[in-house]
């Protein structure tokens, strides 16, 4: 079944070779360029293009690979001084690049599905139909996510094979394979480092489940402890160590360091994530137009939080937000949860949920976080959405949401249809699946759609009306629209970022309620 599904995608992401692309591409054809013609102690250095090179080792060495191929299909791509190239050839050749990388993704979703169909958590009403199995029904929702559809196969990007790896490093240790499944993420993190967002649950999970070891009475057993504890130090260590080593023998490891954690581009990107610091941010305007009314002393600033731009802007009247507070946040944030994993030892699921809610938090209260970020939580939520109906609910908002809030990078005029079809029918599947899974409907919310209370399908049936908005902003249907350029990005990241934070502390509070002797219990 897998295979099929994976056919079945890979025609679509076919269909999309042609569309639009973002910097995105010149971004990574880059990253070729420099990778196959630079020795390697200029990886990092070399900033001929703006898109310098910001990924860790292992993705440096993933795009040397490609390079290999590239000089044969069409060598200049790989000068680095041919900035902006883009033949056909070049197109085709790294569109089928993240097509090919996408089959690591197939893996491991395969991995999860098979833990769903040999471990039966739950039995499901309708199972007597493949395509509403639920791990039929995981992999649909994972390899045909419209989100990586929309930002890999079309903005351009390689969230496809890292979400592979994180699959496969998940899967492994859900079947007690810890050492391996910390390897799988020992990769994963050498390949982008904003996995680091989840790595608390992978530490306390495996610290309390792998490393930590009793004898008969219940104590410590310290022999076995450190012995385990030094296996998987061994795994993380000579991983990293390997992808950064070459760097360290250079003497470049800050140099490494600081293109991976560029403190200097501001706390919200060009379009605003749709996380807290929207609601912060929109709160300092109207706050601003309010002070103004009423005379304050408000200092004038030059440039625009909503300018469109990647920089650094204050706040005028709430007190401008600096990376260790977002830091701090994001530590306490997700500090009952770590709590919760570390006493309530043994539910591989309640590690998973606890990645779900560290990528989430880190997410709402992250520095400078893209909106592709959402994916991180979105994704591994795919995979309890058809284990339980409170977890599905969550997953039906959150996504609806977090894949709204992508619209805003497709933004030609010959998109709108593209991404509203993918959107809205991964949305009806989504729906769809999950009702015939779960099978039940109250009678007391026969106006909601299934699995949603009646105001969050007012919430879900807003986004027309956003949608609305966007082709009027589109096609300057209206003076508004023109006076005010960026406010239809504001809307978007507003509104996208309401759901995703009432689904974030639905999902969490839910999490917390969950006590040893009520694992079964309906809410999760």
């Amino acid at each position: 079944m897998w295979l099929k599904i994976f056919g079945l995608v890979t025609c679509i992401k076919l269909l999309l070779i042609n569309t639009y692309k973002s910097t995105d591409f010149e971004v990574h054809r880059n990253w070729l360029a420099i990778t196959h013609s630079l020795p390697l102690n200029q990886w990092y250095v070399n900033n001929v293009s703006i898109w310098t090179l910001d990924y860790p080792p292992f993705f440096a060495w993933f795009e040397y690979l490609w390079s290999q191929l590239a000089q044969f299909v069409d060598p200049e791509m790989l000068k680095v001084s041919n900035l902006e190239y883009d033949s056909q050839a070049t197109v085709v050749f790294q569109r089928l690049t993240v097509i090919f990388s996408d089959f690591v993704l197939a893996l491991g979703a395969r991995k999860l599905s098979c833990y769903l169909s040999s471990h039966p958590l739950r039995k499901c009403s309708n199972q007597n139909h493949k395509w509403f199995s639920p791990s039929t029904v995981f992999l649909c929702l994972s390899i045909g996510n419209a989100g990586l559809l929309m930002i890999d196969h079309i903005h351009f990007q390689y969230n496809g094979i890292l979400m592979g790896l994180f699959f496969l490093s998940v899967g492994e240790i859900l079947d007690g394979n810890h050492l391996l499944g910390a390897f799988y993420f020992s990769v994963l993190l050498n390949m982008k480092h904003i996995y680091l967002y989840v790595a608390p649950a992978y530490i306390v999970y495996l610290l309390r489940n792998y490393c930590w070891v009793e004898d008969k009475n219940g104590a410590i057993d310290t022999k076995k402890s450190l012995s385990k504890l030094s296996r998987l130090g061994a795994v993380v260590l000579l991983t990293t160590f390997a992808a950064f080593g070459p760097f360290i023998l250079n003497g470049q490891l800050l140099v490494v360091l600081k293109r991976l954690f560029p403190f200097k581009r501001g706390l919200c990107h060009s379009y605003w994530a749709p996380n807290f610091w929207v609601m912060y941010n929109v709160a300092d305007k109207l706050l601003i137009l309010l002070g103004r009314k009423l005379g304050w002393p408000i200092k004038e600033v030059r440039g625009s939080m909503t300018g469109g731009l990647v920089q650094e802007y204050p706040h005028l009247v709430l007190p401008s937000i600096t990376p260790p507070v977002t830091m701090l946040l994001t530590v306490l944030s997700i500090m009952p949860c770590m709590w919760k994993l570390w006493t309530l030892p043994g539910n591989p699921l309640h590690f998973l949920r606890s990645i779900i809610i560290c990528a989430s938090c880190s997410f709402l209260f992250g520095w400078h976080v893209h909106e592709k970020a959402i994916l991180i939580a979105v994704l591994p939520l795919c995979f309890m959405a058809v284990l339980w109906r409170a977890e599905a609910e969550t997953f039906l908002i959150i996504s609806l949401a977090g894949l709204y809030s992508l619209f805003p990078l497709l933004f030609p005029k010959d998109m709108l249809l593209i991404k509203a079809l993918l959107y809205l029918s991964f949305s009806f599947y989504s729906f769809k699946s999950l009702e015939n899974l779960f099978q039940s409907r109250d009678p007391k919310s026969s106006l909601s759609f299934p699995l949603l209370t009646p105001l969050e399908t007012v919430y879900a049936l807003g986004f027309s009306l956003v949608f609305i908005y966007e082709i009027m902003q589109v096609y300057n249907l209206s003076t508004w629209t023109t006076s005010y350029p960026f406010l239809h990005l504001m809307l978007t990241s507003f509104y996208c970022s309401a759901g995703i934070i009432y689904s974030v502390v639905k999902y969490y509070v839910n999490f917390m309620k969950t006590e040893p002797s009520k694992r079964k219990q309906k809410i999760f």
